[in-house]
């Protein structure tokens, strides 16, 4: 039996697949599939289970979800999350996601690996600059002015930390303390190696060592306590981590000390100095700690840096719009702006939202969203973007996409979501992740049972100290951030050039394929159809009515083509029939009742569904233009072909560069097209396309990618219409143009905001840089931990006299993650 159930408290795809997966695991459940969407749980069960059990279940997510049946109040109470004040989202992620895309609510580390979770950067949440009094900070206003009980004016108010900002300073305050009670111990024990110490004429070791474990105390217990939590937790937890192993080697080393200071009889004298006081290594145990919050510290700078592209789209939304009420301009806060609004952009100003230009005419820098740098002439019913900067002249706008909705927000949304995504070569670093913690674990005490049977004397200390080493140097946190780090910065560096990467396994399958469709209308050629001429086939019907007829039926139809029509009757003064039973036959054209009479619009194929003959002296007159690389669309009335008109798409400008620039990379590239094979033949001429094929019906395309897939090829499609939607959702790598449907952009894994194949080759060269940063960190990372763990075990020893200082192992590893997230921030520089 099979039951669907409403889930509430599902925020984003992480928390789907937890409730999957809790659902999935309830005894009875055969299988259980969850739509984020939706908020729906379809469960399929050998038996009735009752909802009682399911939301027992779920409880153990402290009340954030809840299930119940469709229709239904929720009976269970969710905890309800708090979004913190501040700049960020209040949306928080693990930056080695190692719970996939799950976020949490608030700031604090994982509770997997450990790392400090990083804030999502806000889309669009920017508000207007309020004002308060120096003297009543409970006054708040939205514009300066005077406060209204003292008089004083008022000030801007100073917007709030943003969670990294917090955590920055916070570390910052934590290391610079652990540094000034560290320093003091290291020169304490560095002293020991003068001869005659002049600090043991002060006071004896042993008072020393105390001086030691009373400047180590604020160390551990205050400044780095927060990595033996974390080891504690992971250890708790099972699972462990590069704190885990911190926390061991840092807390043994601290522990034996002050045991030796309380418990000195225990120790043989081998552990002893002349004055018959244990050796201590509280300089050792707080340097590593100290270093460690070093490295945490630069890797929460550099962390803040990967996120800059986010960081600089948000920048281009503005705080306020001007606003046309009644004739007068007036000054609005940009979250107050709503549809069909009224707007005036002065020169210079950012656009504030979406919209169409109703008057005047502009040149705008769109490079922030598109990476073009050239300005763009618009004019009026021209589209323009929020976050885009308005040249010389004054324009009015009306507001058709405003908030979330604007292509900016839309943007950043994407962005922050392909951030948190993980690519499939990331499966290795988890996978040698899962055993890294226990074998190093187990190369340590190795390493102790080896140098207390083989060692030099004295050999526990020798032992001890190199066992500490291995503890400390090895690094899981480079390994896990390998990958993550490459593609944050690499789905930031793609936005900034107008390449949208929907998610990491976008980027990484784009590097593989060698095959790629191409649709020819919107996407070879510009997408703005015109109509060239319109004629007639029948002695009954002029070319006037044959338009009257053309614009009557496209009037009810949102394809380029029918627009491009029903625009050019407009300017003809034809006017539009009443029409009836309208509809639309994907790939073919459209047939209605007009006047009583059935009329239908469309290629040969829809000529062919609707009966109509399309005789030689038709196809010849048709031929004439279609080898021109012209469009032609048929009109018959009652099965009668009575005119056509010609529509005329131009080819863009770098389409045949584009082209020729993928072939030189080894890349097939394919032409598919609804159009005749005469049209698409004169464009596949025009552009050196030797591989095209006409005629191709929406589910035509999609049988060619899975032919083209059988033959083992590595697939991408990129189309910009309702027809390519399939295929596009099929191929390996789905491309988008920006400029065409939502349905399309939906259906893709890349979009690219200018509609342009040449956003194909950025995003090629863009996969190619990525998947190389990527390998280069596991590279680093692999070879960092196969050579540091050997070396700080000892193997150098017999053969070069040489050991690693567990001091010396902790500033290793505490480079080697920022190293890592260093490697990663190169993406930035690189032309695409």
């Amino acid at each position: 039996m099979k039951h669907t159930y409403h889930i509430h408290g599902m925020t984003c795809n992480g928390c789907r697949n937890h409730v999957e997966e809790t659902l999935s695991k309830v005894d009875g459940v055969v299988t259980a599939m969850v739509n984020l969407e939706k908020a729906e749980a379809t469960i399929e069960m050998s038996s009735h289970i009752p909802l009682e059990k399911f939301q027992k279940t779920l409880d153990k997510f402290n009340g954030r979800y809840s299930i119940h049946l469709p229709g239904e109040h929720q009976h269970h109470e969710v905890k309800k999350e708090e979004t913190p004040k501040g700049k960020g989202t209040g949306t928080f992620y693990c930056p080695m996601h190692c719970e996939g895309d799950k976020t949490y609510n608030k700031a604090g580390d994982c509770p997997v690996c450990g790392m400090d979770l990083v804030e999502e950067q806000n889309f669009l949440t920017t508000s207007s600059e309020q004002w308060t009094c120096p003297m009543h900070p409970e006054i708040i206003k939205d514009e300066a002015g005077a406060c209204p009980i003292c008089g004083m004016d008022l000030v801007p108010m100073q917007p709030d930390l943003s969670a990294e900002e917090k955590t920055y300073k916070k570390l910052a305050k934590k290391f610079w303390i652990a540094v000034a009670f560290t320093v003091p111990i290291f020169f304490i024990a560095m002293s020991e190696m003068i001869p005659n110490n002049p600090l043991y004429d002060i006071m004896e070791q042993k008072g020393w060592n105390w001086i030691q474990f009373a400047l180590s105390i604020p160390v551990v217990f205050y400044a780095t306590w927060m990595f033996f939590e974390r080891a504690y937790r992971s250890i708790k937890t099972w699972n462990l981590n590069m704190f885990t192993l911190i926390g061991i080697g840092a807390g043994v080393a601290w522990l034996f000390s002050v045991f030796g200071m309380f418990f000195p009889e225990v120790f043989p004298a081998e552990f002893k100095t002349e004055s018959g006081a244990v050796h201590v290594y509280f300089e050792a145990a707080t340097a590593i700690l100290t270093l460690v919050l070093m490295g945490q510290l630069l890797e929460a700078r550099a962390h803040s840096k990967t996120n800059s592209a986010v960081k600089e789209l948000l920048k281009l939304a503005p705080n306020k719009a001007i606003k046309i009420v009644e004739d007068e301009e007036v000054e609005v806060s940009i979250d107050k702006i709503e549809l069909n609004d009224i707007l005036k952009v002065k020169p210079g100003e950012k656009i504030p939202v979406d919209g169409a230009i109703t008057e005047g005419e502009t040149t705008i820098d769109e490079s922030m969203i598109t990476g073009e740098p050239i300005p763009v002439n618009k004019s009026i019913s021209d589209k323009v973007s929020s976050g885009t900067i308005n040249g010389n002249q004054s324009f009015l706008m009306k507001a058709e996409k405003v908030g979330s909705d604007t292509l900016l927000s839309q943007i950043i949304h994407m962005v922050n979501n392909a951030s948190r995504s993980r690519a499939p070569i990331q499966n290795l670093a988890d996978k040698v992740s899962g055993y890294f913690v226990p074998v190093v674990v187990l190369i340590s005490l190795i390493t102790f049972i080896s140098w207390a049977i083989w060692g030099p004397e004295p050999v526990y200390v020798y032992a001890f100290v190199n066992a500490i080493a291995v503890l400390i140097i090895a690094c899981p946190c480079a390994l896990g951030l390998a990958t993550p780090m490459s593609v944050m910065v690499g789905v930031g560096k793609g936005a900034q050039n107008g390449v949208l990467i929907k998610n990491a396994e976008a980027l990484e399958k784009l590097n593989k394929v060698d095959t790629l469709i191409i649709d020819k209308t919107g996407t070879i050629t510009e997408g703005k159809p015109t109509v060239e001429k319109v004629g007639a086939f029948n002695d009954n019907l002029n070319e006037s009515e044959i338009l009257q007829y053309i614009v009557s039926l496209n009037s009810n139809s949102e394809h380029p083509l029918a627009e491009a029509t029903v625009k050019y009757g407009k300017e003809h003064n034809a006017k539009a029939l009443s029409s009836e039973e309208f509809s639309a036959v994907t790939g073919k054209g459209v047939e209605a009742i007009i006047n009583n009479k059935k009329v239908t619009l469309g290629n040969p194929k829809m000529m062919e569904y609707a009966h109509a003959e399309m005789t030689s002296q038709i196809q010849d007159e048709a031929k004439i233009y279609q080898r021109q690389g012209k469009t032609v669309s048929f009109l018959a009335v009652e099965k009668t072909v009575v005119g056509y008109v010609v529509i005329g798409d131009k080819i863009k400008e770098t389409s045949a560069k584009a082209i020729k620039e993928l072939q030189d990379k080894g890349i097939a590239v394919i032409m598919l097209t609804g159009d005749n094979h005469e049209t698409a033949k004169a464009v596949a001429s025009e552009l050196n396309l030797a591989d095209f094929k006409a005629s191709m019906l929406p589910e035509d395309k999609l049988k060619e990618v899975e032919k083209l897939q059988k033959k083992g090829k590595i697939v991408a499609m990129a189309g910009d219409g309702i027809n390519d939607a399939p295929a596009l959702a099929k191929s390996d790598v789905g491309i988008a143009m920006g400029t065409g449907t939502d349905v399309a952009i939906e259906s893709a894994m890349i979009t690219l905001v200018k509609g342009d194949l040449q956003g194909i080759v950025k995003a090629k060269h863009l996969s190619h840089a990525v998947m190389k940063n990527i390998k280069q960190n596991l590279f680093f990372a692999l070879v960092y931990n196969t050579l540091g763990v050997p070396i700080a075990a000892g193997v150098l020893f017999p053969f070069f006299g040489i050991l690693l200082s567990p001091m010396i192992a902790a500033l290793a590893m505490s480079f080697s993650s920022v190293s890592v997230i260093g490697n990663a921030l190169r993406l930035r520089s690189i032309k695409i």
